[in-house]
Parts: C-alpha cells; sequence; structure tokens
C-alpha cells in the first residue's frame, strides 16, 4: 500500500510542478515584450525583457532539476540504489556505528557528485549569462570544500548522536533526539554570525556615517539593538543585493550587501531595513521558528514510528537488516520519503509568508516612507532581473514573496 501511496504522490507532484513550471515559462514569455502599465515609466524594456528571459532560464533548469530528482528518489528507494550502498558497505565495514554514519555520508557525497553538474551550469552558465556570477572556478572550489568540511566536522557528531539515541534511548528515543537537534539548530543561530558566516565572507563594520547615523536612529526609534552594523562583501560573489538579519537573541547583526548599499539612498537603506525590522515587530522569526519546532516534532515522532515498522522499508525498496540496526536506513528513507508528501502543502506556508511580508511591508511605511520603500524594491526588482509578470498559479503555490505588482500597489496606496 504504501509503495502505491508514494509512487502515486511522487508522479502526481511531478506532474504538478511541469505544469506550474511551463505556465510560468508560457505567461512570462506572453508579456516578455510589454512593460506593465503602472511600471512602464520606471522600467525600460531592455531591463523588462532581461527579467523574463532569467526566470524563463531558471525555470527551465528548475524543470530539469525536479525531473533528476524525481528519479532519483526512485533510484534511491523502490530500484534499490539506497539498500544495494548499504549492503556494499555492511560488507566492507561490518556491522556498527561506523558502517550507519558511512551510509550517510556515502548517501550525501554521491548525492553531491550527482548535483555537482547543477551546480556548476547555474553558477557558469545561467548566472554569468545574465550578468550575476562574480565567482571564479578557484573561489566556487574553494566554497565547495570549505562546505564539505564544515559539513562532516558538524553533521558526522551529531548523526553519530542522534543514531546512538536511536539504539540506546528506548522506545521514545525520537523526544530526546527532537530536544537535541532544536538545541543543536538554536546554538547554530547563535554561533554562525560570529563562526561560519566568516569563513566564506568577509565582513566589516558599516562605515558610512550618514548610513550609520540614520539606521542607529531607525533601530532606536523601533526599539531594537543589534550587536554591530555589518557590509558584506556579496559582490564577490553575485551581483544580486540584499540585507538581513542574522543571529538570534544578543548576538542579532544588521547586515548589508555592498552592492544594496551602492544602489540605495540613505532613505530607501532606511525603508529597507525598517522591513527587516517588521518582521522582528510582528515576532515573525519566533513564529517560524516555533513551527519548525513543532513540525520536526511530528517529524521525529513519525521517524520513531516508521522505523519500528518492517514494511516501511520493504514498501520504499530497502531490505531491513536483520543482526543489525537499520537505524541509518530509516533516516534516509524518511528523509527521501517525506518531501514526496510535504510538497502538497507548500502552498500554506506560501502563503503565510507573503502575509508576512505585507506585514513587514505595513511597519516600514509607519516608521518610514511608502514611497522610499517603493523604490527601493524597484530597483531589488530590477537589479535582481525578478519578473514583473510571474503566472499568479505559480506565485500561489510557490513565492515565499508577493509579485512587485500586488506589494508596490499597496506601498504606494
Amino acid at each position: 500500500m504504501l509503495t502505491l501511496t508514494f509512487v502515486a504522490a511522487l508522479v502526481a507532484g511531478a506532474m504538478l510542478k511541469f505544469w506550474l513550471n511551463s505556465r510560468q515559462i508560457r505567461h512570462v514569455a506572453q508579456h516578455r515584450n510589454q512593460v506593465p502599465t503602472a511600471f512602464s515609466h520606471t522600467v525600460a524594456l531592455t531591463a523588462h525583457q532581461k527579467a523574463a528571459d532569467y526566470t524563463i532560464a531558471k525555470t527551465r533548469f528548475g524543470l530539469l532539476e525536479f525531473a533528476l530528482g524525481s528519479a532519483l528518489v526512485l533510484v534511491w528507494t523502490l530500484l534499490g540504489g539506497l539498500s544495494a550502498l548499504n549492503q556494499l558497505l555492511l560488507g566492507w565495514l561490518g556491522s556498527g556505528m561506523v558502517e550507519q554514519l558511512a551510509l550517510l555520508a556515502g548517501f550525501v557525497v554521491i548525492s553531491g557528485l550527482i548535483d555537482l553538474p547543477l551546480s556548476l551550469y547555474q553558477t557558469f552558465v545561467i548566472e554569468q549569462r545574465f550578468g550575476f556570477n562574480k565567482m571564479t572556478p578557484r573561489l566556487w572550489a574553494l566554497d565547495l570544500l570549505k562546505s564539505i568540511a564544515l559539513g562532516a566536522a558538524i553533521g558526522l557528531p551529531i548523526a553519530a548522536l542522534i543514531l546512538w539515541m536511536m539504539a540506546t534511548a528506548g522506545s521514545l528515543w525520537w523526544l530526546w533526539a527532537w530536544t537535541v537537534w532544536m538545541g543543536f539548530n538554536l546554538l547554530l543561530l547563535l554561533i554562525y554570525p560570529t563562526f561560519i558566516a566568516p569563513l566564506f565572507n568577509k565582513f566589516t563594520a558599516l562605515d558610512d556615517e550618514t548610513v550609520k547615523t540614520r539606521v542607529t536612529a531607525l533601530m532606536q526609534r523601533c526599539g531594537f539593538a543589534a550587536k554591530g552594523l555589518f557590509v558584506m562583501d556579496g559582490s564577490k560573489r553575485s551581483a544580486h543585493a540584499n540585507a538581513y538579519f542574522t543571529g538570534f537573541g544578543a548576538a542579532k547583526r544588521v547586515v548589508f550587501f555592498d552592492t544594496l548599499l551602492s544602489n540605495l539612498t540613505a532613505d530607501e537603506v532606511d525603508a529597507v531595513l525598517a522591513h527587516e525590522l517588521g518582521h522582528f515587530k510582528h515576532k515573525h522569526i519566533v513564529k517560524r521558528i516555533a513551527s519548525m519546532f513543532m513540525l520536526s516534532l511530528l517529524g521525529f515522532a513519525l521517524l520513531g514510528w516508521f522505523a519500528t515498522q518492517p514494511w516501511f522499508y520493504t514498501e520504499l525498496g530497502v531490505q531491513p537488516n536483520l543482526n543489525t540496526p537499520n537505524d541509518a536506513l530509516a533516516l534516509l528513507l524518511f528523509t527521501l520519503a517525506v518531501p514526496v508528501f510535504s510538497f502538497f502543502i507548500g502552498p500554506l506556508f506560501a502563503q503565510l509568508s507573503r502575509k508576512h511580508e505585507f506585514e513587514a511591508d505595513a511597519y516600514a511605511v509607519a516608521q518610514t516612507s511608502g514611497t522610499h520603500l517603493a523604490t527601493a524594491l524597484l530597483k531589488l526588482y530590477k537589479d535582481n532581473a525578478a519578473t514583473l509578470t510571474p503566472d499568479p498559479l505559480y506565485v500561489k503555490f510557490y513565492a515565499s514573496h508577493p509579485p512587485a505588482s500586488e506589494r508596490l500597489a499597496r506601498l504606494l496606496a
């Protein structure tokens, strides 16, 4: 029964993705040669066409990615890939913790190698073609090596701890594992700004006194404090621009991409920061963390039950071990199966995210100026080549941010 349900969900998801992406491509292409009336005086036709072409290229690439991803899920599960890898490692290493960690690591390495050409194509073909990529092959390779080392240093110990709990903590191991997992994620929020992010980017204190004074005054006016105001060398890797808060609690930092500061006026920087402050004012970050807590608790509870059911393995194409632990197999199978089903509830989270964006915009307008936020967002849309004419259904299903037409219409109302 699980096999049929799994295949049905996988096929239905693939068909839905293909339909939505095809709609997006057609809709953007149909509106490529005419700037929407609301933007006709502020967006050049060449910029509009570049955004359309960039969107179409990314969406077509997305079709390739999900086709390959769906095929790989089938190969790992029903076609026996995961089972074969497990048997191979059992023959080499015997049973025990080392074999289970090797199974997890082997899965990650093989998946990463398969994704490698896609990552290269996206960076050095698509992003390069539209003028966004600033990375050299050397920098790309260094980032990859750093990510691998960091993933091994952090991932292997936490994986070993969870596997140990699965084997020794009894029937409620999943509750203890969930507690450890949540503590680990909160710790990452604290240490990421200080210890992890600087491994990949250079962060310098904001030295533009005009912007610094205005930003500090805005934060004081809104009742917020941060550990520092920083500029990140985003232009080292990409021409895309952004600003964000990072960290948690007293470790919060405000980070501006250098590309953003070079493109926006001081008033516009104020408005963008006020939008980010709006997320904190409305407790969007806390709500998202709470949602992550609840969903992960449900996930661990389901995993705790599935891991004890022999049919969970056999129905998904894996022969469970008879005299050795199946904990790593259960983790990987669950990781592969859950996205197949959770894809269908994605629109609920996308809709909630768009609601949060509107609320943050409203807060920014109350603290600064709707006109300045609108002009800043329009610059960001143009600089990032975001299409002004996305397909409405595609937006409802995928988009975490409202389309430009809706967002700017509200700001200028």
